[in-house]
């Protein structure tokens, strides 16, 4: 696996610097900094350094007093000095971290997954941290998603899928939340397939679950989060992960959804709506639901149940020729 800040001189000076600027660096018990930039802020910082053709990691360097007070009209100096000046505390962390196998990199890095930037463009986070095969991030596959609460009908459905994907040698994609998502990882796992799980919360603690740490060692499992690996679950950021399931993807498959209500609602239709990063598709047989009822009205497919690995490939290739059109 990664080890933590694996990267090229230059990329480790940029992530460290990104870090620096937007990451709590919760160490042990100790407290964020409430003064940390926003994805918004650091959004405007990186569009003023890349107009004055400087990097993140310039902002690190020995001489760099002098560009601090060139991004004054962007974010006031005293603010970038305290936050940059928390190297003691990156140090802690990160120490904490690589005892956990914990990676982290930054879209200044070659190794940041490509999907990501070329579909949120300087909307992409700016950090992810994770653990397991990194590879894993850009090999596309099956997003699957669906409610907590699902009877056993619909989780034998859905392990159902994770397998016929892993049989068809492709990543399933999920929320790694309880229900629907872990279903899908189930089966896939259980039929030797590959999963990636992004993460809203607890990252540490996935990462040091016995089951998790064999599949994250032997390549079949990889974690993500765009939060701190000791973030708590809030429901904002659990709405904010969504896009990345879909935008890690080829194509989607909606098993089930409260109607205007709730995460897997709300994510499909901002696909539907306004990212359109792949198909989405919705299940087709067993109960009828509202919900998905309601994403078909709003553009959803109807998924047509490939029953071997040929077919289940087949909807894929077909998916990426939708997008391209």
């Amino acid at each position: 696996m990664r080890d933590v800040l694996e990267i090229s001189p230059g990329g480790l000076q940029n992530t460290r610097a990104i870090l620096l600027l937007t990451a709590p660096l919760i160490a042990g018990h100790g407290s964020s900094s409430s003064e940390l930039l926003t994805p918004g802020e650091y959004k405007r910082l990186a569009r003023h350094l890349y107009a004055i053709q400087r990097l993140p990691a310039d902002l690190v360097s020995p001489d760099a007093s002098e560009l601090l007070r060139a991004c004054q009209p962007v974010i006031e100096e005293s603010r970038l000095q305290r936050l940059l000046g928390r190297g003691f505390l990156l140090s802690q962390v990160i120490e904490q971290w690589q005892a956990r196998a914990i990676w982290v990199i930054s879209r200044a890095d070659a190794e940041y997954p490509h999907r990501l930037k070329k579909r949120f463009r300087e909307d992409t986070p700016a950090v992810l941290y994770g653990c397991g095969d990194i590879g894993l991030l850009d090999s596309g596959g099956m997003a699957v998603v669906g409610t907590r609460d699902s009877d056993e009908s619909l989780l034998d459905y859905t392990m159902a899928v994770g397998k016929i994907a892993a049989r068809a040698h492709r990543t399933i994609v999920s929320g790694g939340e309880n229900g629907i998502d872990q279903a899908a990882m189930r089966g896939a796992l259980e039929a030797g397939g590959k999963v990636c799980s992004v993460l809203a919360a607890s990252l540490e603690k996935a990462t040091m679950n016995p089951e998790n740490r064999k599949l994250l060692h032997d390549g079949q499992l990889v974690l993500i989060s765009p939060y701190d690996p000791g973030a708590v679950f809030t429901v904002g950021n659990a709405l904010s992960r969504i896009n990345l399931i879909y935008a890690l993807a080829d194509a989607s498959l909606v098993v089930s959804s409260d109607l205007n209500k709730g995460g897997t609602w709300c994510g499909a239709v901002e696909q539907l709506d306004k990212f359109r990063f792949v198909p989405v598709y919705v299940r087709s047989t067993g109960e009828s639901s509202v919900g998905l009822d309601a994403l078909r009205g709003k553009g959803a497919i109807s998924w047509p149940n490939p029953q071997d690995a040929d077919a289940f490939e087949g909807v894929l290739h077909g998916s990426r020729s939708m997008r391209q059109q």
